[in-house]
């Protein structure tokens, strides 16, 4: 493989169950990128953070490194503080209810 990009690709079409494992880790990087950026924006500190948001400091390094996914309280405690906003957008078209 020439780049990572490609072999992604590739991983998706021949492994769904591995392709589903790097789109939640893409998304969850995203949610966490943003946060960091937005922190760095705001000019606070990690711990000035935790504070802030009353959770411990080891929290939000642990979620910032990707040692640990933050439920979504501990997200929202954090957003809240940055000014940050989450939106939740349908990834496909239902048509009527889901059948079990």
């Amino acid at each position: 493989m020439s780049d990572w990009k490609e072999y992604k690709e590739r991983i998706r079409r021949e492994s769904p169950e591995i392709a589903k494992d790097f789109a939640e880790i893409e998304e969850i990087s995203s949610i966490v990128g943003a946060m960091i950026e937005q922190r760095h924006n705001l000019e606070l500190s990690q711990r000035e953070l935790a504070e802030l948001c009353g959770i411990p400091h080891s929290s939000v390094a642990r979620i910032e490194s990707g040692k640990t996914v933050p439920n979504l309280s501990t997200l929202l405690k954090i957003f809240n503080q940055l000014g940050l906003s989450f939106s939740i957008e349908p990834t496909m078209k239902m048509q009527g209810p889901l059948k079990r």
